[in-house]
């Protein structure tokens, strides 16, 4: 009996050791993007792997199952939290799930033939809240269930989206608006979701980064600061949740251990120009990369485990600033926008050019360009007309044009990364508009 439970036990260990093999080999396989950072070397080792490990290299396994293992292992570490955070959630038990995404990433590299663009359903927009001054930004959580706003007036709005949909469909006792924080100084700059806890994170003009845990219903205040030597323009949580990135006044971006508050800087950084402060900082899907957009005008590419700066792409647009800069969800893409009035996409590997999407004014306000949920559309303001564009993503057509239905330009908008939802924050009127596909 006792030799079986050994048999037993070498098997089913056996059985484990293959899985892992095989999700190794697929997160190497699938995640090339690193090119950027490693030049052909990261197949290289897949294959060196798939071939020492006895593992066939086109294995059939989801490339961001290990992601997705260990950022639930780390969670669980934790207790489920950062550390001195409660676990316990007054929230849908969905949130912090990996969600599917709709359609399969899109090769952007290929030519699209113009005339062959698709429509995106018309939209029509909703009032849901106001701040006592200008809506500086919003941020979905990476399930799609909450959003957050950040005003000028320094308030923190959080809103949980079925209940938004419910208030839309007629329902008169739903309360979208479920937490105001209020604990800054100075106006808001920014804000992220933690992965897998009930933590959002906000950046400010007060050169302050706070963490909220909105599953305790009476707090307003931050159980977590940190203070950074400038002006934080821009935060983007790593997908473990384990590190925190600034962008600020300065131009190096800060890179924070949020659990040691350790602040770690490139060790190759590039010389910034006369004025490099960074409008925004964002990570890829994995963690593997991450971007900056700066006033000086560069996109900056950094490998996401060295903090090493491995692209950088000068006079993105033109002379002008950079306002902001995303990742494609397959991480071989960045699309950026300008004020030069375009958005243009960037591939990784070789730093060029391969779409430019125009006929949208964006001269003044550093506001963004985004994606939709299924990357089949881009998205972003036009000053001039106070109106949402929408170009194909493939084709780079103008294939919709709406009025914002703000008193004044929205100086923000936010798509969610699971519906066709999305919000605009508004500047003279002060307000947030929820967008939905028209019935």
């Amino acid at each position: 009996m006792e030799n079986s439970g050994s048999l037993e036990q070498a098997l089913q260990e056996g059985n484990i050791l293959r899985q892992l093999n095989a999700l190794i080999v697929a997160h190497l396989r699938h995640h090339n993007l690193s090119q950027a950072c490693l030049g052909s070397l990261l197949p290289r080792v897949a294959s060196a792997v798939a071939s020492a490990t006895m593992t066939p290299l086109n294995v059939e396994a989801s490339p961001n199952r290990l992601l997705e293992l260990v950022a639930k292992g780390l969670a669980a570490e934790n207790n489920g939290s950062l550390r001195g955070v409660s676990s316990s959630v007054l929230l849908p038990t969905s949130y912090g799930s990996i969600v599917t995404p709709r359609t399969a990433s899109i090769d952007f590299s290929v030519t699209h033939v113009k005339g062959s663009s698709k429509t995106l359903p018309k939209h029509e927009s909703k009032q849901l809240s106001e701040h006592k001054s200008v809506v500086r930004c919003a941020r979905f959580s990476s399930d799609g269930m909450f959003f957050a706003t950040g005003g000028a007036d320094t308030s923190i709005k959080l809103f949980e989206v079925p209940k938004v949909k419910q208030m839309l469909s007629g329902d008169t006792q739903a309360r979208p608006l479920i937490r105001s924080f209020y604990d800054h100084a100075e106006p808001i700059n920014d804000l992220d979701f933690h992965s897998r806890s009930t933590i959002l994170v906000s950046s400010a003009k007060d050169n302050c980064i706070k963490f909220f845990d909105f599953s305790k219903t009476t707090a307003k205040r931050a159980f977590k600061v940190f203070q950074d030597t400038h002006n934080v323009r821009s935060v983007s949580f790593h997908p473990s949740g384990e590190f925190l990135l600034a962008g600020t006044d300065h131009a190096v971006p800060h890179l924070y251990d949020v659990n040691t508050y350790q602040c770690f800087l490139p060790s190759n950084f590039p010389d910034s120009g006369v004025n490099g402060a960074i409008n925004q900082v964002r990570y890829s899907s994995t963690g593997a990369v991450y971007v900056t957009a700066s006033k000086d005008g560069s996109i900056r590419l950094f490998d996401g485990v060295s903090a090493k700066c491995v692209r950088s792409i000068s006079s993105a647009h033109g002379k002008a600033e950079v306002t902001s800069a995303v990742f494609t969800r397959d991480q071989r893409f960045v699309l950026s926008s300008g004020k030069d009035s375009t958005v243009k996409l960037w591939e990784i590997a070789s730093g060029r050019m391969v779409k430019e999407y125009i006929g949208a004014k964006r001269l003044k306000l550093r506001s963004q360009a985004i994606f939709n949920d299924t990357e089949e559309f881009v998205i972003s303001i036009d000053e001039g007309n106070n109106e949402v564009v929408t170009w194909d993503a493939r084709t780079a057509e103008k294939v919709a044009k709406w009025p914002s239905n703000h008193n004044g330009v929205p100086r923000w908008i936010e798509h969610s990364p699971v519906e066709s939802v999305f919000v605009t924050c508004g500047t003279t009127d002060r307000s947030v508009r929820f967008w939905k596909e028209s019935v």
